[in-house]
């Protein structure tokens, strides 16, 4: 199932900060969303055991149909698409109460037809729940994304069909940012090699396997450094109102 680093695990030591940071917005989407439900990327089912006891009917999509199968079976009171997405084929206009994305915009190529399909398949009234990370506290390119995004960027491509947009952010606690700066210079070491500043210049298909063999080494090291890896916990991060100074993006758009 975990394939990539990017597909983080909720079972993989090394993963855990990361798998803890995915998780947080989930506890917070529970909160919020009730009706009818449409997560878009729903992956493994990160947080499908809180979504699913919110809303009244869970419809999950994701283009990796191994991951589609397996959810069917230990979820079968829901709905499950594999596709490609966007657009969202075969889902009718203002459909849904909510939908969820955390951490998938990233990865789209058609960005703006991405926002334009949510918006389309979301009742009047309805909210979109995002995430996506902060371009600004990447470490270093990460060939599985297409773009990150700046806090504003991010902003004005929701505008563009919602008129309403909320803009928050995710912030960690001490423990959490003792760890970023951990792998801040962790990651600073590894790149200072790359003198031909390759990582900006190769096509992302030829960096995606050599920067999962990196993350991963990266991640273990610093699991083995001093167990500050295993301690951090959703309940380490917070929702806040200033997103440009956030880890991550949480934005809710309203149609």
């Amino acid at each position: 199932m975990y394939k990539t680093t990017e597909i983080t695990s909720a079972e993989i030591a090394s993963d855990n900060p990361v798998h803890q940071r995915l998780l947080f917005p989930y506890v917070e989407a529970a909160k919020l969303v009730r009706g009818k439900v449409l997560e878009i990327g729903c992956g493994w089912g990160r947080g499908l055991e809180l979504l699913t006891q919110t809303a009244d009917q869970y419809t999950g999509i994701d283009k990796n149909d191994e991951l589609i199968q397996s959810l069917r079976q230990e979820y079968p009171q829901a709905t499950f698409i594999q596709a490609n997405i966007p657009p969202l084929s075969g889902l009718a206009d203002n459909s849904f109460d909510f939908i969820v994305t955390f951490q998938v915009i990233e990865h789209i190529q058609n960005d703006d037809l991405f926002v334009k399909e949510a918006f389309r398949v979301l009742k009047p009234g309805g909210t979109l729940l995002l995430t996506t990370v902060n371009r600004l506290f990447s470490l270093t390119r990460n060939p599985w994304h297409v773009r990150e995004y700046t806090a504003d960027e991010l902003k004005k491509l929701l505008l563009r069909y919602f008129p309403k947009v909320d803009t928050r952010g995710i912030h960690g606690n001490g423990k959490v940012m003792a760890y970023y700066e951990q792998n801040k210079k962790s990651v600073e070491r590894i790149t200072r090699y790359d003198v031909l500043n390759l990582q900006h210049r190769l096509p992302r298909w030829m960096l995606q396997v050599p920067y999962d063999l990196l993350n991963r080494l990266n991640r273990n090291k610093l699991l083995e450094q001093d167990g500050l890896a295993a301690e951090i916990q959703h309940t380490d991060y917070v929702v806040t109102n200033t997103p440009a100074e956030s880890l991550d993006f949480f934005y809710l758009a309203k149609k």
